[in-house]
């Protein structure tokens, strides 16, 4: 279980992909090997600058290390629904003043959402108010 915690800084989107992948392994421990294999399709990124973003993860508190011979296992601390749910929160605070329909109107307005992803919302919001058809 990640380690709960009051405060969930934001991380870079660098390190925001390592912490990607160590979240989709699904595993509580990873090598940095795993890592590195997982972002090599996406990111041209030296092993050790690899190695610098897990350092700052663990500085930051979202990894955790313990040291197995020469080889680093890292431990999730902070999961990725617990991420979401800080960001997610914090975006909507931030930049839309709290307001889940100025985020809506600003996608909608943006052309970044559809009419059908209206409609998927508007199904999952019946579902959730108990309003279903």
């Amino acid at each position: 279980m990640a380690k709960n915690v009051k405060k969930v800084n934001r991380i870079p989107d660098a390190e925001l992909a390592v912490m990607k992948v160590v979240w989709a392994q699904g595993k509580k421990e990873i090598g940095s090997a795993v890592v590195i294999e997982g972002l090599k399709d996406t990111h041209e990124w030296a092993m050790t600058t690899v190695l610098n973003f897990m350092a700052r993860l663990v500085n930051r508190g979202f990894l955790g290390v313990r040291k197995t011979g020469k080889t680093n296992i890292y431990t999730v601390l902070i999961d990725e629904a617990t991420y979401l749910k800080h960001e997610s929160k914090s975006f909507l605070e931030n930049l839309h003043n709290n307001s889940f329909t100025s985020l809506v109107a600003s996608l909608y307005d943006g052309k970044s959402i559809s009419k059908n992803d209206l409609d998927e919302l508007t199904s999952f919001i019946k579902e959730k108010s108990g309003k279903g058809s």
